[in-house]
């Protein structure tokens, strides 16, 4: 598989194969989201809108304003004003937030809280803050100016009020009607001047505060800000899901097991006699062993391999029988006379085992075979004594080329030649022949064989 293409099949294998394991991390990813929720309080977000009056502004004295209202002399205005204990303007940096609308002329602010009233209050604060404290910059930088402006327009307004009157008392003094209508439109132009400057004395201090409206108050939150504590939880079982798939993909895209014949073949410096056929079983797929271990892997599922390719569909036990007779013939053609042969499974390989006990059986007397179960980390192989030779037989894609190496090593160490190879492959049963069920393996005792568990020679 390392070679191969990562297809939807093989994730879809890996879920069905690693069903159990994959709910526990599930439950474990869904328990440590739950715990970050726990440490991690939920949050309330509410917003607040300020209209902008005065025609319509450009956007970058939008952004100027939403700066003005994230600015820390608004914060610090607005923890005074909320007199929460803890609550500084530093604290409510990362509590307050306020961008422009693209809608209209409009700030809006955010303010999130520990509780939905605390929301309210925040955003609620933090808007009249930011209304009173901009239309004092206004009023601040206009200030100085204005007054100054104001004191030439007055004085600009006396001196023409007096010319007004010098106009007026050297018209001619008579009752004439040119002289009457001059003297009434110049007292009209001095009541016209001074009314104007009494409504520019009255609107002047109160333009920099109408520029700004608050539209209302914020409304109370009814729901958390995300993330939620489901959210979390759920966020925490697909993460450990999706995390478990995919180590399950990169192992198996790493894996260094030997999985061609060629492989298998070169890495035990022996040729290959065939393949023997054996009916995928559910107890042929587990490894054995015992303890708490083995117990947990199968109560996981993980005591089954899920990167083996899904069983082809075999013929009767008629067929399968041929082709292991087949592998004996072969078997004699090694050899010059009937000798006894030492058959080496790996441990934990259940197939493979099922191979050589029905491959011993079969052989007989000629020759005879003695299935002996290995370690694959630490092989240890019996000394030659009747036995003259070993057969390695194994699954394909279970055991890396340096464990094979081993094996190899340890039967060249007792005094053994490794006559060959027989891989043992899992298959389906077509259909059961009729009187036959499909489970019924015609398979004689083993009065010549025998099966002994690798350990002392």
């Amino acid at each position: 598989m390392n070679d191969d293409t990562i297809r939807l099949a093989t994730v879809g294998r890996i879920l069905r194969r690693r069903g159990r394991l994959l709910v526990v991390l599930a439950l474990l990813g869904a328990l440590a989201g739950y715990g970050v929720s726990v440490l991690m309080p939920p949050q309330y977000t509410t917003t607040a809108s300020v209209l902008l009056t005065g025609g319509q502004w450009d956007a970058r004295g939008l952004a100027t304003q939403a700066e003005v209202a994230n600015s820390s002399v608004v914060l610090d205005r607005t923890a005074d004003a909320l007199g929460l204990p803890g609550v500084t303007g530093a604290t409510l940096q990362k509590r307050v937030s306020a961008a422009a609308s693209s809608d209209g002329n409009i700030i809006t602010v955010s303010g999130t809280a520990d509780t939905p009233k605390q929301a309210q209050q925040l955003a609620d604060e933090v808007a009249r803050q930011f209304v009173a404290f901009a239309g004092q910059v206004a009023g601040d930088n206009s200030g100085s100016a204005a007054a100054t402006q104001a004191d030439q327009l007055r004085q600009l307004v006396t001196a023409t009020s007096r010319r007004i009157t010098e106009l007026a008392a050297g018209s001619n003094p008579g009752q004439t009607v040119e002289s009457v209508q001059s003297r009434t439109e110049l007292e009209q132009l001095r009541t016209d001047l001074e009314a104007a400057m009494n409504k520019l004395d009255q609107s002047g201090p109160a333009v920099a505060q109408a520029n700004m409206v608050v539209m209302g108050s914020a409304a109370r939150p009814t729901g958390a800000a995300p993330p939620t504590r489901t959210q979390l939880v759920a966020g925490g079982a697909l993460l450990a899901l999706l995390a478990a798939v995919i180590g399950h993909l990169a192992a198996a895209r790493v894996g260094r097991r030997a999985r061609s014949e060629g492989e298998i073949t070169g890495a035990l410096g022996s040729v290959l006699l065939g393949v023997v056929d054996v009916l995928d079983e559910r107890g042929l797929r587990r490894t054995g062993g015992r303890g708490p271990r083995a117990w947990l892997r199968r109560l996981l599922g993980t005591d089954t391999r899920w990167d083996v390719p899904v069983p082809q569909a075999s013929g009767d036990e008629d067929g399968r029988r041929i082709r292991i007779q087949r592998v004996c013939a072969r078997l004699r053609e090694q050899l010059a006379a009937p000798r006894r042969l030492l058959v080496l499974v790996p441990d934990g390989d259940p197939t493979a085992a099922r191979a050589a006990e029905r491959l011993a059986a079969e052989a007989g007397e000629d020759p005879r075979l003695r299935v002996w179960e290995v370690s694959a980390a630490r092989p240890v192989v019996p000394d030659r004594a009747a036995e003259s030779g070993v057969v390695v037989v194994l699954s394909a894609g279970s055991w890396t080329a340096g464990e094979l190496a081993g094996i190899a090593e340890a039967a060249a160490d007792a005094g053994h030649e490794v006559v060959g190879v027989v891989i043992a492959g899992r298959v389906r049963d077509r259909g059961a022949r009729p009187g036959r069920p499909a489970s019924e393996e015609v398979t004689p005792s083993l009065p010549v064989g025998e099966y002994v568990r690798g350990g002392s020679a």
